[in-house]
């Protein structure tokens, strides 16, 4: 892509985003219909709302266990019959609950367990984008991607609503298992046989004896870096730089637990993961008070929809009209916006005003956009998979954190008070990262991680 920024016309004539691009809006829009058809389900057998809340939070909770343990098979694995198999597995999942006939318990349970791998499947499918899309393609990839989940969870919830009442949560579940089926056949047949990114590692992990030998020299070897892909030799952080196949990692439990540990040690990395997570999880406490805040569903629901309007506008604007640095510049000015709108519910405003502070805010999401370059420079390749999978796993346990303090929050102020709350604490982590958010912020000397001990001199 030129340095002129790509296009959304030159990301689309790219066959292999096509796929990734379709599988995706599929997958998001099956999730959505999955939990609230779980949720109906469960609350009809039991009478529970607690339980029935549960289960609709059940697909996101397994993420922390999944991100920080089992993050590594992302690179450790091909990419392609990683996605497929998690597609599949959400057919196996989907058609259990429908027709199993299982106890609530049981549901929850098999939701809890499938769901560890959910991280890794998006990994895989995350790190692949700058692969098929260099520069500044992948950060409109990104782009594409955050307008389609929007676009995906809303038409996933309509259609779950339409599906349930025709067909009930069984009928609904199964509808789920036939777009996921169609998920794995779009990635199968439509993307090409790659190699995993630190396939070296794969073979040893089959050899335990030989892997918990070799393990600790393997994994620091694997996440060298801060550094770009392309980089070679001496770096600043010392050393010569080793390939990942060098030596044998442990499992995958311990390898990503050490890869995680490197990348968060590493000053750079580690600002652009606080910079992705803090604000949205301030903007998930303030949605998860719009139900109580308005009191009726229709009326919250409205307003959670002009969120994800906004959201997808912003999206939209900031990777079709702004040019690459422009992007990068915007990133603090549009965090800020993220939080500064909710301090609007100070006043009281009904469900148009509110409406219309929402859509403002939720716009601001688009800040992320002005990180992506940053963050896949300041990644290696061969660990591209966990790191981004690390990006996705924080950002879910960021907005469920978000959400619980909201709710606290709700329940000693009220609402209203609590979603002020929760816009200032984003404008105030928005303003604390400031130093991150700017683009200069980005820059600098690549770095490269050559040894637990020290993972780079900025660490």
């Amino acid at each position: 892509m030129s340095e002129r920024g790509a296009t959304f016309g030159e990301v689309f004539a790219v066959r292999e985003f096509r796929v990734l691009f379709g599988s995706f809006a599929l997958m998001i829009a099956g999730d959505s219909v999955k939990m609230l058809a779980l949720s109906v389900l469960v609350y009809a057998r039991t009478g529970s709302p607690g339980l029935s809340a549960a289960a609709y939070m059940a697909g996101w909770l397994p993420y922390i266990l999944g991100g920080i343990f089992l993050l590594s098979l992302a690179d450790r694995l091909p990419a392609r019959p990683l996605m497929v198999t998690g597609e599949l597995v959400r057919v196996a999942v989907c058609l259990a609950l429908a027709y199993g006939g299982l106890p609530v318990w049981a549901m929850l349970t098999l939701v809890l367990v499938t769901g560890l791998f959910s991280p890794v499947f998006g990994a895989a499918r995350s790190a692949m984008l700058p692969e098929v899309l260099p520069g500044d393609g992948f950060v409109l990839a990104r782009s594409l991607m955050g307008v389609t989940s929007a676009g995906a969870q809303i038409a996933g919830l309509a259609l779950g609503g339409a599906f349930l009442a025709a067909a009930g949560p069984g009928g609904a579940l199964g509808v789920t298992a036939a777009l996921a089926a169609m998920g794995a056949a779009v990635l199968w047949v439509g993307l090409p046989r790659r190699p995993a990114r630190n396939a070296a590692s794969a073979a040893p992990a089959r050899n335990a004896a030989s892997a918990d030998q070799a393990g600790d020299a393997a994994s620091a070897d694997q996440a060298r870096g801060a550094a770009s892909a392309n980089q070679a030799g001496d770096g600043p952080g010392g050393g010569p730089a080793g390939g990942p196949g060098q030596g044998a990692p442990g499992g995958a439990v311990r390898v990503t637990l050490r890869v995680n540990g490197l990348l968060l040690r590493d000053r750079r990395v580690r600002g652009l993961l606080l910079a992705s997570w803090l604000p949205p999880a301030c903007l998930a406490g303030a949605e998860a008070m719009v139900v109580p805040y308005l009191g009726g569903q229709g009326r919250a629901g409205t307003v959670l929809a002009a969120a994800a309007v906004g959201m997808a506008a912003g999206e939209f604007a900031v990777g079709r009209f702004a040019a690459p640095g422009l992007r990068e510049r915007l990133s603090l000015p549009l965090a800020v916006l993220l939080g500064l709108p909710w301090l609007g519910f100070l006043a009281g405003p009904e469900m148009g005003w509110a409406s219309v502070l929402a859509a403002v805010a939720t716009s601001g999401l688009a800040y992320q956009l002005g990180l992506q370059r940053r963050f896949l420079e300041a990644v290696p390749e061969e660990a591209r998979g966990q790191a981004f999978g690390l990006l996705s796993a924080g950002l879910m346990t960021g907005q469920a954190a978000g959400a619980a303090l909201g709710g606290v929050l709700g329940e000693a102020a009220g609402p209203g008070v609590a979603i002020a709350a929760a816009g200032a604490a984003g404008v105030v982590a928005a303003l604390a990262l400031a130093r991150v958010l700017r683009p200069a912020a980005g820059g600098g000397p690549v770095r490269k991680v050559t040894g637990a001990a020290h993972p780079s001199r900025e660490g």
